[in-house]
């Protein structure tokens, strides 16, 4: 009896602070997939390569792979879906988003990092992409040289 209780013990206290990394890595989480998107659809359209890099990353960063795909693709798609209804409107909310990590330098480079390589997703890191990586690295107080932007 006592070793059952020290178990469920042990298992509720691991399922308790996954869900602690999860909300406190939500902003994180939604600035990442918010900065792919807007990256993505700087090109007028979003690859099929460039989910899957995306997808690829949630699911092997030990910050974000908690979350539930379903959840990340939720995210992309309000994203995107913003973009495409009014670029202008959709870009300012997603810098927001993107801008809830300032502050934290190491998640910062991160995120830029990763929206880097969704924008070479595709094999061709253009200058459309490059221009909207750059403003992310603004939003963030970074040095967009520092990422050779």
């Amino acid at each position: 009896m006592l070793n059952w209780l020290k178990q469920n013990t042990a298992n509720a206290r691991a399922r308790m602070a996954a869900e602690v990394v999860k909300f406190k890595n939500r902003t994180f989480m939604e600035a990442v997939v918010t900065g792919c998107a807007l990256v993505a659809a700087a090109d007028g359209s979003i690859e099929s390569a460039e989910k899957q890099k995306m997808a690829g990353f949630i699911e092997r960063a030990d910050e974000l792979r908690h979350f539930d795909m379903r959840q990340v693709i939720e995210v992309f798609q309000k994203a995107a879906g913003d973009l495409e209804f009014d670029h202008t409107i959709g870009k300012a909310t997603a810098l927001k988003k993107i801008g809830r990590i300032r502050g934290n330098e190491e998640q910062a480079r991160l995120l830029v990092r990763i929206v880097c390589a969704i924008g070479a997703a595709d094999g061709d890191f253009d200058s459309q992409e490059r221009a909207v990586v750059a403003e992310i690295a603004k939003e963030l107080g970074l040095n967009p040289a520092d990422f050779d932007l």
